[in-house]
Protein backbone atom coordinates (compact mmCIF):
# COMPACT_ATOMS: atom_id res chain seq x y z
CA UNK A 1 0.00 0.00 0.00
CA UNK A 2 3.12 2.50 0.64
CA UNK A 3 4.26 1.67 -2.76
CA UNK A 4 0.92 2.73 -4.17
CA UNK A 5 0.44 5.69 -2.15
CA UNK A 6 4.08 6.87 -3.30
CA UNK A 7 3.07 6.23 -6.97
CA UNK A 8 -0.07 8.05 -6.45
CA UNK A 9 1.72 11.27 -4.84
CA UNK A 10 4.45 11.34 -7.39
CA UNK A 11 1.85 10.82 -10.44
CA UNK A 12 -0.22 14.16 -8.75
CA UNK A 13 3.38 15.99 -8.21
CA UNK A 14 4.21 15.49 -11.97
CA UNK A 15 0.78 16.43 -12.96
CA UNK A 16 0.74 19.72 -11.01
CA UNK A 17 4.19 20.47 -12.61
CA UNK A 18 2.99 19.49 -15.51
CA UNK A 19 -0.23 21.78 -15.50
CA UNK A 20 0.85 24.90 -13.22
CA UNK A 21 4.78 25.53 -12.64
CA UNK A 22 5.27 28.39 -14.05
CA UNK A 23 6.92 29.19 -17.48
CA UNK A 24 8.34 32.04 -19.26
CA UNK A 25 6.36 31.55 -22.66
CA UNK A 26 3.42 33.30 -23.53
CA UNK A 27 1.49 31.54 -26.14
CA UNK A 28 -0.03 33.48 -28.75
CA UNK A 29 -2.39 31.98 -31.19
CA UNK A 30 -1.88 31.31 -34.91
CA UNK A 31 -3.63 29.30 -37.35
CA UNK A 32 -0.78 27.81 -40.02
CA UNK A 33 -1.75 27.00 -43.73
CA UNK A 34 -1.13 23.48 -44.32
CA UNK A 35 1.79 22.25 -45.11
CA UNK A 36 3.39 21.78 -48.54
CA UNK A 37 3.49 17.94 -49.56
CA UNK A 38 7.38 16.72 -49.53
CA UNK A 39 5.90 13.55 -51.37
CA UNK A 40 4.58 15.41 -54.74
CA UNK A 41 4.59 18.62 -56.20
CA UNK A 42 7.32 21.31 -55.99
CA UNK A 43 8.68 20.27 -52.95
CA UNK A 44 8.50 16.30 -53.71
CA UNK A 45 11.36 14.57 -51.62
CA UNK A 46 14.78 13.92 -53.90
CA UNK A 47 18.18 13.39 -52.64
CA UNK A 48 19.92 15.99 -54.96
CA UNK A 49 22.04 16.79 -51.48
CA UNK A 50 23.20 13.35 -51.38
CA UNK A 51 26.04 13.65 -52.56
CA UNK A 52 27.34 17.07 -50.58
CA UNK A 53 31.14 17.23 -49.74
CA UNK A 54 32.66 17.36 -46.60
CA UNK A 55 35.34 19.82 -46.47
CA UNK A 56 37.36 20.60 -43.26
CA UNK A 57 35.23 17.64 -41.56
CA UNK A 58 36.84 17.70 -37.46
CA UNK A 59 38.07 21.35 -37.52
CA UNK A 60 35.24 22.80 -35.94
CA UNK A 61 31.93 22.35 -34.84
CA UNK A 62 28.59 24.42 -36.19
CA UNK A 63 30.00 26.64 -39.12
CA UNK A 64 25.89 28.28 -38.66
CA UNK A 65 26.72 31.28 -40.79
CA UNK A 66 29.30 31.38 -43.87
CA UNK A 67 29.74 33.39 -46.77
CA UNK A 68 32.20 33.79 -49.87
CA UNK A 69 34.56 36.50 -50.79
CA UNK A 70 35.32 37.61 -54.79
CA UNK A 71 38.48 34.99 -55.00
CA UNK A 72 36.41 32.13 -53.49
CA UNK A 73 37.55 32.16 -49.65
CA UNK A 74 34.91 30.62 -47.08
CA UNK A 75 34.39 32.75 -43.86
CA UNK A 76 33.08 30.67 -41.17
CA UNK A 77 32.35 31.35 -37.61
CA UNK A 78 32.63 28.30 -34.93
CA UNK A 79 30.53 27.13 -31.99
CA UNK A 80 33.74 27.59 -29.84
CA UNK A 81 34.14 31.47 -30.89
CA UNK A 82 36.49 31.52 -33.63
CA UNK A 83 36.27 32.71 -36.82
CA UNK A 84 38.06 31.33 -39.75
CA UNK A 85 38.89 32.01 -43.43
CA UNK A 86 39.47 28.61 -45.40
CA UNK A 87 40.35 28.01 -49.46
CA UNK A 88 37.72 26.79 -51.29
CA UNK A 89 38.03 23.14 -50.49
CA UNK A 90 38.41 23.57 -47.42
CA UNK A 91 42.45 22.58 -46.82
CA UNK A 92 43.70 26.12 -45.86
CA UNK A 93 42.50 27.49 -42.61
CA UNK A 94 43.57 30.63 -41.02
CA UNK A 95 41.34 32.04 -37.79
CA UNK A 96 41.18 35.18 -37.59
CA UNK A 97 40.01 35.66 -34.55
CA UNK A 98 37.68 34.65 -31.14
CA UNK A 99 34.64 36.54 -30.42
CA UNK A 100 34.31 34.81 -27.14
CA UNK A 101 30.80 33.85 -27.93
CA UNK A 102 28.88 32.13 -30.46
CA UNK A 103 29.27 33.56 -34.11
CA UNK A 104 26.35 32.90 -36.49
CA UNK A 105 25.90 35.58 -39.65
CA UNK A 106 29.09 36.68 -41.58
CA UNK A 107 28.70 39.97 -43.67
CA UNK A 108 31.86 41.04 -46.00
CA UNK A 109 31.86 44.64 -47.18
CA UNK A 110 33.35 45.12 -50.65
CA UNK A 111 36.54 46.49 -49.19
CA UNK A 112 36.97 43.53 -47.14
CA UNK A 113 36.09 44.32 -43.42
CA UNK A 114 33.77 41.02 -41.93
CA UNK A 115 31.17 41.79 -39.48
CA UNK A 116 29.69 39.56 -37.33
CA UNK A 117 26.27 38.87 -35.54
CA UNK A 118 27.35 37.00 -32.53
CA UNK A 119 24.29 35.65 -30.35
CA UNK A 120 25.60 36.23 -26.95
CA UNK A 121 27.54 39.02 -27.68
CA UNK A 122 26.12 41.70 -30.46
CA UNK A 123 27.31 43.10 -34.12
CA UNK A 124 30.70 42.34 -34.28
CA UNK A 125 34.01 43.41 -36.17
CA UNK A 126 37.03 41.20 -36.61
CA UNK A 127 40.26 43.31 -37.83
CA UNK A 128 43.79 42.89 -37.52
CA UNK A 129 42.88 40.05 -35.34
CA UNK A 130 40.45 41.76 -32.76
CA UNK A 131 37.24 41.35 -32.08
CA UNK A 132 35.16 44.03 -31.41
CA UNK A 133 31.27 44.92 -30.43
CA UNK A 134 30.69 47.65 -32.29
CA UNK A 135 26.52 47.43 -31.26
CA UNK A 136 24.68 45.42 -28.41
CA UNK A 137 21.44 47.64 -28.48
CA UNK A 138 19.09 50.16 -30.33
CA UNK A 139 17.09 52.66 -28.72
CA UNK A 140 17.81 51.49 -25.67
CA UNK A 141 16.64 48.02 -26.30
CA UNK A 142 19.36 45.52 -25.78
CA UNK A 143 19.61 42.43 -28.36
CA UNK A 144 18.27 39.46 -27.35
CA UNK A 145 19.85 37.36 -30.28
CA UNK A 146 21.74 38.78 -32.89
CA UNK A 147 21.39 36.00 -35.75
CA UNK A 148 22.74 37.10 -39.45
CA UNK A 149 23.99 40.35 -41.04
CA UNK A 150 24.52 41.53 -44.77
CA UNK A 151 26.51 44.42 -46.13
CA UNK A 152 25.54 47.13 -48.73
CA UNK A 153 27.05 47.67 -52.04
CA UNK A 154 28.97 50.67 -50.57
CA UNK A 155 29.87 48.96 -47.34
CA UNK A 156 28.47 51.87 -45.31
CA UNK A 157 25.17 49.93 -43.91
CA UNK A 158 24.76 46.81 -42.32
CA UNK A 159 21.36 45.00 -42.36
CA UNK A 160 21.24 42.86 -39.40
CA UNK A 161 18.64 40.74 -37.12
CA UNK A 162 17.87 40.04 -33.71
CA UNK A 163 15.91 36.80 -33.81
CA UNK A 164 14.00 36.99 -30.93
CA UNK A 165 14.28 39.99 -28.08
CA UNK A 166 12.51 37.83 -25.53
CA UNK A 167 14.72 34.40 -25.83
CA UNK A 168 18.18 33.93 -26.44
CA UNK A 169 20.29 31.28 -28.51
CA UNK A 170 19.55 27.95 -27.52
CA UNK A 171 16.48 28.77 -26.77
CA UNK A 172 14.95 28.86 -30.14
CA UNK A 173 12.21 26.02 -29.06
CA UNK A 174 10.58 28.39 -26.41
CA UNK A 175 9.92 31.09 -29.32
CA UNK A 176 8.69 28.80 -31.16
CA UNK A 177 6.27 27.39 -28.67
CA UNK A 178 5.57 30.60 -27.77
CA UNK A 179 4.97 32.20 -31.46
CA UNK A 180 5.37 35.89 -30.39
CA UNK A 181 6.74 38.73 -32.23
CA UNK A 182 9.50 39.89 -30.81
CA UNK A 183 11.89 39.51 -33.62
CA UNK A 184 13.29 42.74 -35.53
CA UNK A 185 15.66 44.09 -38.30
CA UNK A 186 18.40 46.83 -37.18
CA UNK A 187 20.19 48.94 -39.22
CA UNK A 188 24.02 50.34 -38.61
CA UNK A 189 25.58 52.84 -39.86
CA UNK A 190 29.91 51.64 -40.31
CA UNK A 191 30.58 55.78 -40.46
CA UNK A 192 27.62 57.30 -37.16
CA UNK A 193 28.15 54.41 -35.80
CA UNK A 194 24.39 54.47 -34.86
CA UNK A 195 21.88 51.82 -34.92
CA UNK A 196 18.09 51.57 -35.72
CA UNK A 197 15.24 49.47 -35.92
CA UNK A 198 13.86 49.07 -39.27
CA UNK A 199 10.95 46.50 -38.74
CA UNK A 200 9.66 45.21 -35.44
CA UNK A 201 6.64 42.40 -34.65
CA UNK A 202 9.32 39.63 -36.76
CA UNK A 203 8.36 35.81 -35.44
CA UNK A 204 12.12 34.83 -35.42
CA UNK A 205 13.82 37.22 -37.83
CA UNK A 206 16.21 34.73 -39.59
CA UNK A 207 18.44 35.24 -42.34
CA UNK A 208 18.75 38.69 -44.52
CA UNK A 209 19.98 39.07 -48.24
CA UNK A 210 19.97 42.10 -50.34
CA UNK A 211 18.13 41.93 -53.65
CA UNK A 212 19.74 43.60 -57.25
CA UNK A 213 21.04 46.78 -56.56
CA UNK A 214 20.20 46.49 -53.09
CA UNK A 215 16.36 47.80 -53.88
CA UNK A 216 14.92 45.87 -51.38
CA UNK A 217 16.10 42.99 -48.10
CA UNK A 218 14.65 39.68 -47.48
CA UNK A 219 14.31 38.53 -44.39
CA UNK A 220 13.48 35.23 -43.46
CA UNK A 221 10.58 34.60 -40.44
CA UNK A 222 11.44 31.25 -39.41
CA UNK A 223 8.31 30.68 -37.31
CA UNK A 224 5.89 31.68 -39.76
CA UNK A 225 7.46 29.45 -42.46
CA UNK A 226 8.02 32.70 -44.84
CA UNK A 227 10.51 35.49 -46.59
CA UNK A 228 9.56 38.84 -45.81
CA UNK A 229 10.43 42.00 -48.29
CA UNK A 230 11.44 45.36 -46.82
CA UNK A 231 11.87 47.90 -49.97
CA UNK A 232 14.43 50.53 -49.75
CA UNK A 233 14.07 52.58 -52.76
CA UNK A 234 11.87 53.00 -55.24
CA UNK A 235 7.80 53.74 -54.71
CA UNK A 236 7.29 51.29 -52.48
CA UNK A 237 10.47 52.37 -49.87
CA UNK A 238 9.44 52.03 -46.07
CA UNK A 239 7.00 48.97 -46.88
CA UNK A 240 6.57 45.33 -46.16
CA UNK A 241 5.17 42.54 -48.05
CA UNK A 242 5.67 38.83 -48.34
CA UNK A 243 8.31 37.59 -51.26
CA UNK A 244 7.43 33.68 -50.56
CA UNK A 245 4.72 31.83 -48.00
CA UNK A 246 3.91 29.00 -46.78
CA UNK A 247 7.33 26.93 -47.08
CA UNK A 248 7.80 23.33 -46.20
CA UNK A 249 10.20 24.06 -43.36
CA UNK A 250 11.29 25.85 -41.60
CA UNK A 251 13.76 29.00 -42.84
CA UNK A 252 16.72 29.76 -41.66
CA UNK A 253 19.73 31.86 -43.24
CA UNK A 254 19.24 33.60 -46.84
CA UNK A 255 21.59 34.74 -49.42
CA UNK A 256 21.90 35.99 -53.00
CA UNK A 257 24.16 35.13 -55.77
CA UNK A 258 24.29 38.86 -56.93
CA UNK A 259 22.34 37.68 -60.58
CA UNK A 260 19.28 36.05 -60.42
CA UNK A 261 19.04 33.55 -57.64
CA UNK A 262 18.17 33.52 -53.81
CA UNK A 263 19.29 30.36 -51.32
CA UNK A 264 17.08 29.76 -48.65
CA UNK A 265 18.54 27.28 -46.32
CA UNK A 266 15.77 25.10 -44.25
CA UNK A 267 16.56 23.98 -40.85
CA UNK A 268 13.97 20.82 -40.86
CA UNK A 269 11.01 19.89 -42.93
CA UNK A 270 7.59 21.25 -40.63
CA UNK A 271 6.52 19.41 -37.34
CA UNK A 272 3.11 18.43 -37.53
CA UNK A 273 3.08 18.48 -33.80
CA UNK A 274 4.21 22.09 -33.42
CA UNK A 275 1.29 22.96 -36.66
CA UNK A 276 -1.26 21.18 -34.09
CA UNK A 277 -0.29 23.08 -31.39
CA UNK A 278 -0.55 26.85 -31.97
CA UNK A 279 -3.95 27.25 -33.10
CA UNK A 280 -5.93 28.85 -30.57
CA UNK A 281 -7.28 26.48 -27.91
CA UNK A 282 -4.03 24.83 -27.28
CA UNK A 283 -1.98 27.32 -25.37
CA UNK A 284 -1.95 25.29 -22.62
CA UNK A 285 -0.78 22.49 -24.02
CA UNK A 286 2.24 24.74 -25.30
CA UNK A 287 2.86 25.11 -21.84
CA UNK A 288 2.89 21.82 -20.92
CA UNK A 289 5.33 21.41 -23.66
CA UNK A 290 7.79 24.29 -22.57
CA UNK A 291 7.71 22.30 -18.81
CA UNK A 292 9.23 18.81 -20.38
CA UNK A 293 12.89 18.38 -20.02
CA UNK A 294 14.87 19.26 -23.34
CA UNK A 295 15.50 15.24 -23.98
CA UNK A 296 11.24 14.62 -23.86
CA UNK A 297 10.36 17.97 -26.70
CA UNK A 298 9.90 17.67 -29.80
CA UNK A 299 13.18 17.45 -32.43
CA UNK A 300 13.90 18.30 -35.52
CA UNK A 301 14.48 15.61 -38.15
CA UNK A 302 17.45 15.34 -39.23
CA UNK A 303 16.66 16.46 -42.93
CA UNK A 304 19.61 17.96 -45.62
CA UNK A 305 17.01 21.15 -47.47
CA UNK A 306 17.36 23.97 -49.52
CA UNK A 307 15.76 26.22 -51.83
CA UNK A 308 17.02 28.00 -54.75
CA UNK A 309 13.98 30.45 -55.89
CA UNK A 310 14.52 33.77 -58.85
CA UNK A 311 14.26 37.14 -57.92
CA UNK A 312 10.34 37.21 -58.37
CA UNK A 313 10.06 34.43 -55.58
CA UNK A 314 9.19 31.49 -58.25
CA UNK A 315 10.70 28.39 -57.01
CA UNK A 316 14.13 27.39 -59.50
CA UNK A 317 16.08 24.77 -57.03
CA UNK A 318 14.15 22.24 -54.34
CA UNK A 319 17.55 20.34 -52.97
CA UNK A 320 16.61 17.63 -50.50
CA UNK A 321 18.01 14.39 -48.95
CA UNK A 322 16.85 12.56 -45.68
CA UNK A 323 19.68 9.80 -44.21
CA UNK A 324 21.61 9.02 -41.18
CA UNK A 325 24.11 10.44 -43.43
CA UNK A 326 22.66 13.77 -44.20
CA UNK A 327 24.68 16.99 -44.35
CA UNK A 328 23.00 19.20 -41.86
CA UNK A 329 21.10 20.74 -40.50
CA UNK A 330 21.35 22.99 -43.18
CA UNK A 331 21.29 26.85 -42.10
CA UNK A 332 23.74 28.53 -44.84
CA UNK A 333 23.95 28.40 -48.50
CA UNK A 334 25.86 30.09 -50.78
CA UNK A 335 26.52 30.10 -54.23
CA UNK A 336 29.93 30.71 -55.78
CA UNK A 337 31.60 30.13 -59.60
CA UNK A 338 30.54 26.71 -59.96
CA UNK A 339 29.57 25.80 -56.09
CA UNK A 340 27.45 25.46 -53.79
CA UNK A 341 28.50 25.74 -50.45
CA UNK A 342 26.53 24.88 -46.96
CA UNK A 343 27.07 25.78 -43.12
CA UNK A 344 25.17 24.09 -40.59
CA UNK A 345 24.51 25.00 -37.02
CA UNK A 346 26.06 21.45 -35.37
CA UNK A 347 27.82 19.82 -38.07
CA UNK A 348 31.30 19.54 -38.01
CA UNK A 349 32.39 20.27 -41.53
CA UNK A 350 31.13 22.79 -44.16
CA UNK A 351 29.97 21.58 -47.41
CA UNK A 352 29.56 21.75 -51.13
CA UNK A 353 27.95 20.86 -53.91
CA UNK A 354 28.97 21.66 -57.56
CA UNK A 355 26.16 24.14 -59.09
CA UNK A 356 25.46 22.00 -62.08
CA UNK A 357 24.19 18.87 -59.35
CA UNK A 358 21.49 21.43 -57.85
CA UNK A 359 20.96 23.24 -61.40
CA UNK A 360 21.54 20.90 -64.28
CA UNK A 361 21.30 24.00 -67.39
CA UNK A 362 23.53 26.80 -64.78
CA UNK A 363 26.66 27.55 -65.98
CA UNK A 364 29.97 27.81 -64.13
Amino acid sequence: MKIVKLVVVALALLSAYLLLWPVDIRPQAWDPPAAPSLKDGPYAYNEKLKGIERLADGFGTGPEGITVDPLGRLYAGYLDGRVVRLSGDGASRTVLGDTGGRPLGIGLTPDGRLFLADARKGLMQISEGKSLVISDAAEGKAFGFPDDVVATRGGRYLYFTDASSRFGYGHHVEDALEHGASGRVLLYDTETHETKTVISGLHFANGVALGPNDDYLLINETSEYRVRRYWIHGPKAGTVDTFIDNLPGFPDNISFNGKDRFWIAIFAPRDPLLDKLLPAGNEWLREVVARLPAFLQPKPRHYAMALGVDTEGKLVANLQYEGADAYGPITSVREHGDWLYFGSLTDTALGRLPLQQALPAAGG
